[in-house]
């Protein structure tokens, strides 16, 4: 069987991580192995315990949840930081991304993807709410806008296509099903997209296409 994925929540709101915890817990491959109340108890339970996800709010007392993510990968670069938050501004996520969050999500969102986007950021994969994201695609569209952009990407068609459904915020499998294709073969396709564009992840891969003019708005809806 295989190891569960384990979690630490990081939320000044004792029954919001009270509902998290049993939203999560509720499913055998998910382990709550710490809680926090603050950002800098956060960082070090993180230390202590290294766990594979860390689910992180903005609005943390003594430490903020940008600083907290900033701090949780220097200390622990295999724990992926996922933010859930009530706060979707701009300054914020684009802080938060800055400092390495691999997703983020709004908590308007129902219990079950929360469920998948503790899976999808353990997995490697880019999670942004869809608010999140066309905030992502505004900025660069327009800080692109009157710039020279090349008029194809380097990609294949196909891995344009897992591009914009990864900038969609799909998991691998829900893109393997949706182009008929293996897992394995939607990583294949990753791996060649990071390596073509210079990245290392799905979201910078993402933010790479915003910028360049080759994901539109239509692509995230």
């Amino acid at each position: 069987m295989p190891k569960a994925i384990r979690v630490v929540l990081a939320d000044d709101h004792a029954l919001v991580r009270e509902g998290t915890r049993r939203i999560l817990e509720q499913h055998g491959d998910l382990q709550v192995v710490g809680e926090a109340g603050d950002g800098e108890e956060a960082v070090a339970l993180v230390e202590r315990l290294r766990p594979d996800v860390a689910v992180v709010d903005i609005a943390m007392p003594r430490l903020n949840g940008i600083e907290a993510t900033r701090r949780i990968k220097a200390i622990s670069p295999a724990t992926s930081v996922l933010i859930l938050s009530a706060y979707d501004d701009d300054q914020y996520v684009f802080a938060l991304l800055e400092a390495g969050a691999a997703g983020y999500v709004l908590k308007d969102v129902p219990g079950q993807e929360v469920v998948e986007a503790v899976r999808s950021v353990n997995a490697g994969e880019a999670v942004l709410h869809p608010v999140i994201a066309r905030k992502v695609l505004r900025r660069f569209t327009a800080a692109g806008e009157g710039g020279d952009r090349p008029s194809t990407a380097p990609l294949s068609q196909r891995e344009q296509e897992v591009l914009r459904l990864a900038a969609q915020g799909m998991a691998n499998k829900n893109i393997a099903r949706h182009l008929s294709l293996s897992v394995r073969t939607v990583q294949v396709h990753l791996s060649h997209i990071f390596d073509k564009l210079g990245v290392a992840s799905r979201t910078e891969a993402v933010i790479h296409g915003l910028r360049m003019g080759w994901l539109r708005l239509e692509d995230l809806s």
